[in-house]
């Protein structure tokens, strides 16, 4: 290759750099005729590849990939995810020092190409025990837009943004669960590329932008779990919201068994949305085609298909932010509409939150304040007496359930390690005694936190499922509930 691009590949004049092998990335430019620049903190091998014409892959091409060892570069890198397909280009982020920063992301020429390379390489053993991640990337568009009066229309806030931001493609705006002719109090604005969205993000960010003497909250919004198309080809459940409140499950059903009577199997139905279940796919997709903008009790009701999650990893996909909105395996609750959701879809939660996830109340027990008067009676009583809906936190529900089995409080023990930015990230393990004896002598989840709190809460979660799973201690809607947090 010309000396411009050699010289490129590190902004400093030079490819190799620390333990690079300068002689391996030229002879891998040679064979493949890719170029290799270096640009803001990151060395970007093709895009385009040689001979490419037309606009880059559509969005769902690329995939991330983390745990890369350090001393790993494009020439050992390259070949490996070369097995799922052409690439289009790869993105290997560096430090100053010429290492890399242990993660890159690989943009393939298809979406089937991108896919096949999560299912070979993902968990791949790149050297004797180094194993990579690999999944897929989101190139997020959309931006969540909180705080926004209630009274406003869709036009009204499309036309705001696009004043105070460029890029802007459309605005999604959801009515309120109790006044349809008001929003939620939030919107999710979608732009034309990442770049677009990221603008707007930082211009808006800082908390002092006010919209109609408003101050907004911003943040990205959380994107859906992609499930595979032959996935979806099987499901025969009904994701329905902007329902009414009081809209029942048995009116819903009978609406839905017009088009065809007996065709729907069941129906479950949660605050302004519901989940309709048939005997038969084919069912499903015509009654979506003609119950879709139907109104039911006076409401606008938007259908679209399910999707499904794989329960056996539904904890893992949750603690990853990648649970979708719309499958009936995971069910939240709510009972205040003031709460600000960042996912597309996501009925309503409050604010409280778990390493970036929204944590749900109960749906018995309303979750506000009260005032405290003086002389108001109070009586002592043990947590132990209460219901298990009157905890919010996985800790308290742990607790909680061994004391109601006759076993001994949870031993949490706490470990710690550095990240490789110098964080102090933290994990629980817990052991519960009474069955410590058994097939697994404690719990410990796969993921650290920066906060004790959280470490905590999350090794609760964990253990509250596998709990579940080997001893059958819960009721389903007690998991469902600690699954969504």
């Amino acid at each position: 290759m010309n000396e411009e691009n050699i010289d490129g590949t590190n902004g400093c004049g030079k490819v190799r750099t620390g333990t690079q092998n300068e002689a391996a990335l030229l002879a891998l430019m040679e064979k493949t005729g890719y170029n290799m620049v270096q640009e803001n903190g990151q060395r970007k091998f093709g895009g385009p590849p040689p001979g490419w014409e037309g606009p880059p892959p559509p969005r769902g091409c690329e995939v991330f990939v983390g745990k890369i060892p350090r001393d790993m570069y494009e020439d050992e890198l390259v070949p490996v995810f070369e097995r799922a397909g052409k690439i289009y280009e790869f993105r290997l982020m560096m430090e100053f020092s010429g290492e890399n920063r242990g993660y890159a992301f690989v943009m393939y020429t298809t979406k089937e190409e991108a896919q096949l390379a999560i299912r070979i390489l993902n968990n791949y053993e790149i050297r004797p025990g180094k194993f990579i991640g690999v999944c897929v990337s989101l190139d997020n568009c959309r931006l969540f837009i909180g705080a926004i009066p209630k009274e406003k229309k869709k036009e009204e806030i499309l036309d705001e943004m696009k004043k105070v931001t460029e890029g802007v493609v459309d605005v999604i705006v959801y009515p309120s669960a109790t006044d349809k002719t008001k929003n939620r109090g939030f919107a999710f604005v979608e732009y034309e590329s990442h770049r677009a969205a990221a603008m707007a993000r930082r211009k808006l960010i800082p908390g002092t932008f006010q919209l109609w003497g408003h101050t907004i909250q911003v943040d990205w919004a959380d994107p859906e779990k992609e499930v595979d198309e032959e996935t979806m080809q099987r499901v025969k459940v009904l994701y329905v919201r902007n329902l009414m409140i009081s809209t029942t499950e048995e009116t819903i059903k009978a609406e839905f068994n017009k088009f065809k009577p007996g065709a729907v199997e069941r129906v479950k139905k949660l605050r302004d949305y519901a989940f309709v279940h048939f005997f038969n796919r084919e069912d499903a997709v015509a009654a979506m085609s003609v119950m879709n903008g139907k109104c039911i009790d006076g409401a606008s009701i938007e259908v679209t298909l399910a999707k499904p999650v794989n329960k056996e990893n539904t904890w893992r996909q949750h603690l990853n932010g990648q649970i979708s909105p719309n499958s009936e395996n995971l069910i939240v609750y709510a009972n205040k509409e003031e709460s600000h959701p960042k996912t597309l879809g996501k009925p309503p939660t409050l604010p409280a939150r778990l390493n970036g996830q929204h944590s749900p109340s109960p749906p018995e027990i309303e979750r506000c304040t009260y005032p405290f008067f003086p002389g108001t009676k109070l009586t002592p009583i043990s947590m132990y007496s209460l219901k298990s809906n009157h905890f919010n936190s996985a800790v308290m529900h742990l607790d909680y359930y061994c004391n109601k089995n006759n076993w001994a409080p949870p031993e949490y023990y706490l470990y710690s390690t550095t990240s490789q930015d110098g964080k102090v990230l933290l994990v629980y393990k817990i052991v519960i005694p009474a069955i410590a004896n058994g097939s697994q002598s404690y719990f410990m989840p796969d993921k650290l936190c920066t906060t004790l709190e959280d470490a905590k809460e999350l090794a609760a979660q964990f253990t509250l499922l596998h709990l579940d799973r080997e001893h059958n201690l819960f009721s389903l809607d007690l998991c469902r509930r600690i699954w969504r947090k």
